[in-house]
């Protein structure tokens, strides 16, 4: 199950410099999401972080993961409901940063649900470039009327 950055731009209110994802290559509703972010220079970010030496901050990886988390948990929810609602970011835990993420890597994002109450979410988060974990976290989000 494919989806092109059009679709997703359908379920997140991020934009242009903010939306940090670029397509989402496996859906389960309700259960795990595979998503993909080409890095590239031309991110705004590089400029400051750091001259002479690009990459990328982790900080933007956490919101790159937690973006692919939107994705699956308003995807999951009825079509009609989207519109009306908003994930929020309520915590993160358990965050590393194994290795630098810079400029022509391929991020890829692999999230699964670990724990669900109402319109909470907890999810597990794993980042990888070329199969090896850049950065990982557990994070929670609540789905909320916009």
């Amino acid at each position: 199950m494919m989806m092109d950055i059009n679709e997703i731009m359908n379920f997140l209110p991020h934009r242009y410099p903010f939306l940090l994802i670029d397509r989402i290559l496996e859906f389960e509703a309700g259960k795990r999401i595979v998503g993909m972010k080409n890095v590239t220079i031309n991110e705004p970010f590089f400029q400051g972080h750091f001259p002479g030496h690009p990459i990328m901050p982790g900080v933007l990886q956490l919101e790159a993961m937690a973006q692919v988390g939107g994705v699956l948990a308003m995807k999951s929810i009825p079509a009609e409901e989207v519109k009306k609602k908003i994930l929020v970011f309520m915590s993160i835990d358990k965050a590393k940063f194994r290795k630098p993420v810079v400029p022509g890597d391929q991020l890829r994002f692999e999230l699964e649900t670990i724990k669900e109450r109402g319109s909470i979410k907890s999810f597990k988060a794993v980042a990888k470039v070329d199969g090896a974990v850049v950065s990982e976290a557990e994070m929670m989000a609540m789905i909320a009327d916009k």
